[in-house]
């Protein structure tokens, strides 16, 4: 299966399971992929979200030889209906997404790792915008996600040299939350991932569109928005539990709620 799901608790993993080609996406990966964000998405069970690669990889981006038969295709088109829709529905989703980055995540597969809300990787972590290479420009949503870690300057940097960016420079720029041992990281991402899947996960969803939006709004609008938003929090029951258990100095039970 090119792409394999498995629930622990209410955590849903997501693989990309094509480690052969340090997980490229062709036209079946991707749709898989979508497929298995959006029932996650739905699934109120689901509380959190792990998304990663089999093997040494995160994932290496489109696979180019998948499409050695048809090289006059529409890039536009595979855009639209392949890598936008996966894009729009890691930022939209209302529970935390992570990105556990073991090796190499390049081209799209850099644009699904921003797409994330947290990143965990290894010393052994590359990031890079490989689309100049191939005489491309950025794509699923690189061109907007990179800046607004590292500002237009670096940005451009990487987006005309297509160096790779080492686990260092990405914790120093905020891209990466984490480093840990190769061996420690599934573990560290399960850790992080069932802490957040325990949390008020309305609150969480929240909390992204208020950030997302303060992107894009002004400071104006972005207060209303966020007035708007507590009001909806402090109607819920992770609300109501959560002061409650600060009165009665114990650790809150959200129920996602």
């Amino acid at each position: 299966m090119k792409v394999e799901v498995e629930r622990q608790g209410r955590v849903e993993w997501i693989t990309l399971n094509r480690p052969q080609v340090l997980n490229a996406l062709d036209q079946e990966t991707k749709a898989l992929f979508l497929q298995a964000l959006r029932k996650a998405e739905r699934d109120a069970l689901v509380r959190a979200v792990v998304v990663r690669g089999a093997g040494a990889a995160f994932s290496a981006g489109e696979d180019l030889k998948s499409h050695q038969d048809n090289p006059r295709r529409s890039l536009r088109q595979s855009l639209v209906t392949g890598y936008n829709p996966i894009i729009e529905t890691m930022l939209r989703m209302g529970k935390p997404v992570i990105a556990s980055l073991g090796g190499v995540a390049a081209g799209a597969g850099f644009s699904i790792a921003l797409a994330a809300d947290l990143r965990i990787g290894t010393a052994k972590t590359r990031l890079i915008a490989a689309f100049s290479r191939i005489g491309l420009v950025p794509d699923s949503g690189l061109s907007q996600l990179l800046p607004r870690f590292c500002g237009p300057g670096v940005a451009l940097e990487l987006f005309y040299t297509a160096r790779p960016m080492a686990a260092e420079e990405a914790v120093r720029w905020g891209i990466l939350n984490q480093v840990v041992a190769e061996e420690e990281l599934d573990q560290t991402v399960s850790a992080w991932a069932q802490r957040l899947a325990e949390g008020p996960t309305s609150a969480f969803a929240l909390t992204k569109q208020a950030v997302r939006r303060g992107y894009e709004a002004s400071l104006t609008d972005l207060l209303a928005h966020e007035a708007a938003a507590q009001e909806l929090a402090g109607q819920s029951e992770d609300h109501q539990e959560g002061v409650a258990a600060f009165l009665a100095k114990r650790p809150p039970r959200f129920s996602g709620k």
